[in-house]
């Protein structure tokens, strides 16, 4: 890193020549590898920018100047040109940097990202709120193609195209390649569109223009006709000229003097300005260039291979024979078919799997009104935290159609790395708020099976399924599927002295918790696996709760505290006057968390059942703690 070592802030970077930029964007990629082979990320996303946020920094005066990324996860480039440089070999490591932008970790991130189509909105309500004191600072969104497919994207757009104010989107292009070409004539057009001497006649002209009622009503209309149609047949930027943004593009996003030189050329342009830029996701990285989609996240060597298999390739395995069984079976995903483990499906039934691109609201609306006709069974694979975008949606369109839709909510609970964007923990609270769902989580990933064939057989409407991201239990699987009797719990172990309500994941948790009581204490448990969350089984919880263990009760589940499974049956015992004496809640505290391996997540929130052994044995059996801790 003979440049790169020199950087320590974009300031440095404004010193360098164009051909020093060519070299500290070799240098950049070389580090990313090395850094990502290690600790694992999003690499392929990174590594189409590189060029771009070189350029980016070169021009424009960051800090002062705000650079909004969209989704965040190609902020690595920009992370270590802004002073984090030595920081980045921790990123996405337990109290290190995290994946993506964070305004608590350095002033060069001017907004939290993780969710995508959010940097034009972002960018917008910055532009107004300079104008408002005054100031007269550049303000850049940097949005992806595939970030243009959600609605948010295109609501930012409209609006910020009406208010006419000085702002710049950057188009990362990097799959659908709008224009795939960028050729000489193109290069040519965009110089002349930039060129500010241009800009200035152009405005006199259309201002001469104005003089007489005969041009306006007749001349400057026709004008504007044949500029539209020049401008559809030679650049694709007609569709953003009409929601008010003058377009520049394509660009060749990696070559650094073409970007430094349109950049230059628009950037005191006044009004809403998008530029267009080409990359090739990957690039530099000849296999992530190939396959980028496997690449855009990838495991580092810190995250060691396991024989057991996850939870997602579970999921993938059961739906392919699912789908084999019932010729009715169409599945749908937001643009996360390759990591939700959708890919089988989709190369066994290509005509039945349908990846509708980032718009999560789409995909549940898309798949209530394919259920309506009852001879189609919708099942949508999303992840707990992306589910979030549609909740309108899953409540207008799903829920209340009563719709036959199986959702598979994939990263329930802690997923780690990602951090708090990404965390599934309140999937419990927001879905059991809605009426006419049916919620499910399976103890391990043969239940995982189970579960999903009854959603697919289940005909009086949704059915979730939420499981955890990662390495399933071990457990063997049944070779036929079998259904889950609707509401019913299981108990599973008995014992007089503590009772163990969990849900989903913390099931296994609560078992070796129970395993620690019982062979350092004499402790003996009765675990009672929720299996439904909605709806209860209420018979079996009046059954347990009139014994004798449920005078000391842990309810627990990895979801937040808030309004998820300890509510539930904590409102239950109040609805059918069940007075209980104590209480233990495990589960998530009223705070976002931060990112780091799972296991050093659960240490920080005393998750481990060694922690929540000793904070039930304080509770119910003080008298025994030293025994419990000498032990």
């Amino acid at each position: 890193m003979k440049l790169l070592s020199k950087i320590n802030s974009p300031e440095d970077l404004k010193k360098l020549t164009l051909e020093e930029l060519q070299n500290i964007a070799r240098e950049l990629r070389s580090y990313i590898i090395d850094v990502v082979s290690t600790n694992g990320g999003h690499l392929a996303s990174s590594l189409g920018v590189v060029e771009l946020t070189i350029a980016l920094h070169y021009v424009f005066n960051e800090p002062l100047d705000k650079i909004i990324w969209d989704v965040g996860h190609q902020c690595y480039p920009h992370k270590i040109l802004t002073g984090r440089r030595d920081e980045f070999r921790t990123i996405r490591l337990y109290k290190g940097l995290s994946g993506f932008p964070r305004v608590e970790e350095s002033p060069y991130d001017h907004f939290n990202t993780g969710h995508s189509s959010t940097s034009i909105s972002a960018a917008l309500g910055y532009a107004v709120s300079r104008d408002f004191v005054g100031k007269n600072n550049k303000v850049i969104a940097v949005v992806g193609d595939g970030a243009l497919s959600a609605g948010l994207a295109f609501e930012g757009l409209n609006n910020a195209g009406a208010s006419n104010r000085d702002l710049i989107v950057i188009l990362n292009d990097n799959k659908i390649s709008i224009s795939k070409n960028v050729g000489a004539l193109s290069k040519y057009l965009v110089d002349i569109l930039a060129d500010p001497f241009y800009n200035k006649i152009k405005d006199e002209i259309w201002q001469a223009l104005s003089i007489t009622n005969f041009t306006k009503e007749l001349i400057r209309p026709l004008i504007s006709r044949i500029d539209e149609s020049i401008k559809n047949i030679l650049t694709p930027g007609l569709l953003f000229e009409k929601l008010g943004f003058r377009y520049f593009g394509p660009i060749d996003g990696h070559d650094i003097e073409g970007l430094v030189n349109i950049l230059n050329k628009t950037k005191n342009l006044h009004g809403p300005l998008l530029i267009h830029v080409l990359t090739q996701k990957g690039k530099g990285l000849d296999v992530a260039e190939q396959d980028y989609e496997k690449y855009h996240g990838v495991k580092g060597t810190l995250q060691k291979p396991s024989e057991i298999p996850s939870y997602t390739s579970v999921f993938s395995k059961t739906i392919v024979k699912l789908g084999k069984m019932f010729d009715n079976i169409v599945t749908i995903t937001a643009a996360m078919g390759h990591h939700g483990g959708l890919s089988e499906f989709a190369k066994e039934f290509p005509d039945r799997f349908f990846d509708v691109g980032i718009a999560e609201q789409h995909a549940l609306t898309f798949a209530a009104a394919l259920s309506m006709e009852k001879h189609v069974k919708p099942v949508v694979m999303i992840y707990n935290t992306f589910l979030q975008r549609a909740y309108d949606s899953l409540i207008h369109d799903v829920t209340l159609h009563k719709a036959n839709v199986l959702l598979a909510i994939d990263r329930t609970g802690l997923v780690g790395a990602d951090g708090p964007t990404h965390h599934g923990t309140f999937g419990f609270t927001y879905l059991r708020a809605v009426p006419n769902i049916v919620i499910a989580a399976p103890r391990d990933e043969n239940m995982e099976q189970h579960l999903l064939y009854t959603g697919v057989k289940y005909k009086q409407g949704p059915f979730a399924v939420l499981y955890p991201r990662g390495t399933a239990v071990g457990v063997k699987l049944d070779d036929d599927f079998k259904e889950m009797p609707i509401g019913k719990a299981e108990i599973l172990k008995e014992g007089d002295d503590i009772l163990f309500v969990a849900f989903g994941s913390m099931v296994q948790t609560v078992k070796k918790v129970a395993d620690i009581l019982e062979e350092k204490l004499k402790l003996h448990s009765t675990i009672v696996d929720l299996v439904y969350l909605k709806p209860l089984d209420e018979e079996l919880l009046r059954d347990v709760f009139s014994r004798k263990c449920a005078k000391h009760l842990v309810i627990a589940e990895e979801n937040t505290l808030c309004g998820g499974v300890s509510a539930a049956v904590l409102e239950f015992c109040a609805d059918n006057d069940i007075s209980l004496d104590k209480v233990l809640r495990i589960g998530i505290p009223d705070r976002f968390i931060t990112h780091g391996s799972v296991y050093e997540l659960y240490e920080e929130l005393n998750l481990l059942p060694e922690q929540i052994a000793l904070k039930a044995v304080k509770k119910f059996y003080p008298k025994k703690v030293k025994k419990l801790e000498e032990e």
